[in-house]
């Protein structure tokens, strides 16, 4: 008897446990009864009818990476090329992913392998290296499309990395450093343009003004000319008004005067030690007494004025000066 009751306790307790489900967060499991799907049983404590109702599938509903191994491709213009892509999904309705395809995981590298063998052969070699995105944009598109009766959401398609052949590289590479040589030529000779263009507009703001000064500096030089001209026909005026007036009188005048200062600057001489006059010392005296001449005739009666010595009271004192100064030649006076 006791046994028996140990039995039915033991039943009762698998009875129950079969009973009780617990799913986990992130994920959803598929319920059957005898073999039917019947509903989802989402993440928390469940019960279910033991020997009538089990667990299908259990379905992660978190987002996923599929990795899509490398593919050999040959693109619209022959080239063979090597791709890695990577492709995100999301399982949005479990019993669809459940039972509307078999292995979720292989029909979705399949069709993105497909696909990306449609997309890329369409396109040219250069057009594969440098328009990603809209292989990407495309890729997405197509398989999204496609895995919707699955109850699948394609999120990303990416292509990792794009291999094409080592002769198309290397000529690529040379064409790269050819383009670049370009570039830099292309902007060296601009430089070089832009430099000649400043300099030469330098200098020909340079010559414009130097020409402007030299216009300036030639018009103050021709207008000090004509100040100069018109001074120095003022003294000649003046000189020849006293010429007329006093005739012989006023030439010696000028003559001794001009006479005078170049003795005078002899004189100041710092090497000179000695002076030798070029003429007599009597003609200067003479002149000196013609310059007292003038001076008393241009003087009018009842004037007071200073009396000039006459030309025979400073003859003797001049006369001695000059023969003191004068130094022995052999002729005589």
């Amino acid at each position: 008897m006791g046994y028996v009751l140990i039995l039915l306790l033991a039943a009762l307790g698998v009875f129950l446990m079969s009973s009780v489900r617990v799913v986990r967060q992130g994920y959803v499991y598929t319920i059957e009864r005898f073999g039917r799907f019947t509903k989802s049983a989402d993440p928390g404590l469940h019960i279910i009818t033991p020997f009538i109702d089990r667990v299908g599938h259990k379905i992660n509903m978190m987002e996923q990476v599929l990795d899509i191994p490398g593919q050999e491709i040959i693109t619209k213009d022959n080239a063979m090329v090597g791709v890695d892509a990577v492709v995100f999904f999301q399982v949005l309705e479990a019993g669809k992913a459940a039972y509307e395809v078999s292995g979720l995981h292989p029909a979705i590298m399949a069709l993105t392998t497909t696909n990306l063998r449609t997309v890329m052969g369409s396109m040219d070699l250069d057009e594969t290296l440098s328009k990603r995105d809209e292989i990407n944009a495309r890729l997405l598109s197509v398989v999204d499309h496609a895995t919707s009766p699955w109850g699948v959401k394609i999120t990303r398609v990416e292509i990792k990395d794009i291999r094409p052949p080592m002769d198309i590289s290397e000529a690529m590479a040379r064409q790269m450093k050819a383009e670049r040589l370009k570039r830099a030529e292309i902007l060296e000779a601009e430089g070089d343009r832009a430099s000649r263009i400043l300099r030469a507009e330098g200098e020909k703001q340079s010559a414009i003004l130097s020409a402007e000064g030299k216009r300036e500096a030639a018009f103050r030089d021709a207008e000090a000319r004509e100040r100069a001209a018109e001074a120095e026909a003022r003294a000649t005026q003046m000189v020849s008004d006293a010429i007329a007036q006093s005739g012989n009188a006023a030439i010696n005048y000028f003559i001794a005067q001009e006479y005078t200062k170049a003795v005078g600057k002899f004189a100041t001489s710092p090497n000179a030690k000695t002076i030798l006059f070029p003429v007599e010392a009597t003609q200067l005296i003479g002149s000196l007494g013609g310059i007292g001449e003038l001076v008393r005739e241009a003087v009018k009666p009842g004037d007071v004025t200073t009396p000039v010595p006459s030309a025979t009271a400073s003859a003797p004192v001049s006369r001695t000066r000059a023969q003191s100064t004068v130094p022995h030649t052999g002729r005589s006076s």
